[in-house]
C-alpha cells in the first residue's frame, strides 16, 4: 500500500509569499494556477558557473528569546495568519473538508513530476525492484498519489486547467522544467494529468540530479503573471 506521507507535502504560493505545510521532509507538493507565461518561457533560477553545485540562498532569522509571556508581535500575527492542519483522516472526504474548515475556498493548480534516475533506486527497495515510474496494469505510486491528491484537490480548483510540468529527465536535468504538451497546453482536471503521464513515462529517460527549483521558478512566474492569486504547487517525488 502507498504511504502518501513519504511522498507528499504542500507548499502555497500567495502572490509572491510562499509558506510551507509538510508531512514529512523526504519529499514535497506544491501550488500554482494556469496562466499564460509566453513572454518567460520555461523561466529558470540563476546557477553558480558551470562546474559548481548550486547552492539556494540561505536565510536565517534570528532566535528568538521569550520575554515572559509577551511574544514579538510578529510572531502574533504569524500564529493568528497560518495554522497547523491535522493529518490523521481516514477519508478523502474528512481531508477536503479539513480544508475548507482551514479556509481553503478556491486555488489554482500547477503539477511538477520528478523524473530523475533516484526513482529507479527507490523503486528496487519499495516497489518489487521496478522503477516507481514504471506503468503496467496497476497504477504505480506516482500514479497513485495523482489520483488521491486529484481527487482532494480538484474541487478547489475553479478552471480545472492544470499547466503539468517533469523535471529532473535527461532533457532537462536540474536546468529546465519541460511541459507535458508541447505547445504547452494545460491538462484539463486530474483525469488528463494521468492519462498525459501514461502517455509521456515510456519516452522519457530518467536522469538528474534532483532539483526542485526550475519548477518552483516556472511556478512564480505563473503566480506573479496571475497578479498575485492564490496557487498551489504539487510536487511529487520519491524522496531521494
Amino acid at each position: 500500500m502507498l504511504n502518501l506521507a513519504e511522498y507528499i507535502s504542500i507548499i502555497e504560493l500567495m502572490g509572491g509569499i510562499i509558506s510551507k505545510r509538510s508531512t514529512t521532509s523526504q519529499s514535497s507538493s506544491v501550488a500554482s494556477n494556469s496562466y499564460s507565461w509566453d513572454s518567460h518561457r520555461y523561466a529558470q533560477p540563476s546557477y553558480a558557473p558551470s562546474g559548481q553545485d548550486y547552492v539556494p540562498e540561505q536565510r536565517y532569522a534570528p532566535p528568538y528569546h521569550s520575554y515572559g509571556s509577551y511574544a514579538p508581535e510578529s510572531k502574533r500575527r504569524l500564529e493568528r495568519k497560518f495554522s497547523k492542519i491535522d493529518d490523521n483522516y481516514n477519508s478523502l472526504e474528512q481531508v477536503t473538508d479539513a480544508l475548507a474548515r482551514a479556509g481553503l475556498e478556491s486555488s489554482n493548480l500547477i503539477v511538477g513530476i520528478d523524473f530523475t534516475k533516484s526513482n529507479e533506486w527507490t523503486g528496487a527497495r519499495s516497489f518489487h525492484r521496478r522503477s516507481l515510474h514504471h506503468i503496467g496494469d496497476e497504477q504505480n505510486p506516482y500514479e497513485q498519489a495523482i489520483s488521491i491528491i486529484g481527487k482532494t484537490l480538484s474541487s478547489f480548483d475553479e478552471d480545472n486547467l492544470i499547466p503539468c510540468f517533469g523535471f529532473g529527465d535527461a532533457s532537462t536535468h536540474d536546468q529546465e522544467v519541460f511541459s507535458f504538451y508541447p505547445d504547452e497546453t494545460f491538462c484539463n482536471g486530474f483525469e488528463e494529468v494521468l492519462r498525459r503521464y501514461r502517455e509521456l513515462v515510456p519516452n522519457l529517460k530518467l536522469a538528474g540530479p534532483t532539483s526542485f527549483a526550475p519548477i518552483i521558478e516556472m511556478a512564480i512566474t505563473i503566480v506573479e503573471q496571475s497578479g498575485g492569486q492564490y496557487h498551489v504547487l504539487l510536487i511529487i517525488a520519491d524522496g531521494q
